[in-house]
């Protein structure tokens, strides 16, 4: 199996930078966007302005906002936000060629993993999963990174590794699909947390207890939703969440950041034009614990302070009054 000409659907920043990976070498790569000014701006002066400014894009990028010009094409990676996935694959003419699910959420409204949502509207298309450590701004600029390609067919997943591996983007394959999605999901939402104990100035004691009890939670619900450990304490679980903890260049952390400092929640996520998934995948992680019966009170808490039902001191008076248990649970 041969995968050549790649097209991305999604137009935002990581959107934009896997383009860049899959065009290295002047590979033909067709970007998806729904803005106009985005596609203009990458066709002419070959950068998208929008949302990953300054950074030069190989000429074999090409952008379009018409869905028929992507049916030549051997293999879809797919970079809408989480929650917009199943409206953009239900406009699109659906192909019957593989989907690489790049997008980081639990769908809101039905309590699905994305691999479930691609699933149901595109039956006939195969379904794997890239995730892992990767900030897009250096994916683009060509700095090392390593990630996670989950694939249940060895042959495709070797095949698309091949077609996107480049010596400074390594990629990893495993056919644990689950858990690279529960890793990439629940990481954005424990990022919020650790944004808010900078924000608050809680201190680095503080965040590296939240990064550890917060990878206890996701190893709880990964396992729950038949994920594999190893895969939670891989790239795409343990080191997309150590990474997205600790920079303001994750909008997760910088949500964050901005309510531990004072603003309002709800004010944050109307102004901001990029998107913080981690916001909208808090409530549906939370229902889902609670349904299951799964202990994660971090998501719990993130959950409450996006809704305004807790201030940030009564959250942590609840996170620290917690009765003690002992560390392996």
């Amino acid at each position: 199996m041969t995968i050549q000409k790649l097209a991305v659907i999604g137009g935002g920043a990581w959107g934009t930078a896997l383009a860049q990976v899959a065009a290295t070498g002047g590979r033909e790569t067709l970007l998806w966007a729904l803005e106009d000014d985005v596609v203009a701006a990458v066709n002419k002066i070959h950068e998208n302005p929008v949302y990953l400014k300054g950074q030069k894009l190989d000429p074999a990028i090409r952008a379009t906002s018409n869905f028929t010009e992507l049916k030549d094409v051997d293999a879809w990676l797919v970079v809408t936000p989480a929650q917009h996935m199943r409206a953009v694959l239900s406009r699109s003419p659906c192909p019957n060629m593989p989907l690489i699910l790049c997008s980081k959420g639990i769908e809101e409204g039905s309590g699905k993993m994305l691999h479930d949502v691609a699933h149901e509207v595109c039956p006939s298309s195969p379904v794997a999963v890239l995730s892992g450590p990767t900030f897009a701004h250096e994916v683009a600029a060509g700095l090392p990174t390593a990630v996670t390609l989950a694939c249940n067919d060895a042959a495709l997943g070797e095949a698309l590794r091949d077609r996107i591996a480049l010596p400074t983007f390594r990629t990893y394959l495993t056919d644990d699909v689950a858990g690279a999605e529960v890793g990439g999901a629940v990481k954005n939402v424990l990022a919020i947390a650790c944004g808010v104990v900078e924000g608050r100035g809680l201190g680095q004691n503080a965040r590296a207890a939240l990064i550890a009890r917060g990878f206890a939670e996701m190893t709880r619900f990964g396992l729950a939703m038949g994920a594999k450990r190893e895969t939670l304490a891989g790239l795409s679980g343990l080191g997309d969440l150590v990474l997205t903890c600790s920079s303001t260049s994750s909008r997760n952390f910088s949500l964050g950041k901005a309510i531990g400092e004072g603003r309002n929640a709800a004010e944050l996520m109307t102004d901001r034009r990029t998107v913080a998934e981690g916001a909208h995948t808090a409530p549906v992680l939370h229902r889902i614990a609670q349904e299951r019966g799964i202990d994660m009170p971090i998501v719990a808490a993130v959950d409450a302070l996006l809704k305004g039902k807790m201030g940030i001191d009564e959250v942590l008076e609840a996170l620290m009054s917690r009765p003690p248990r002992p560390e392996a649970h």
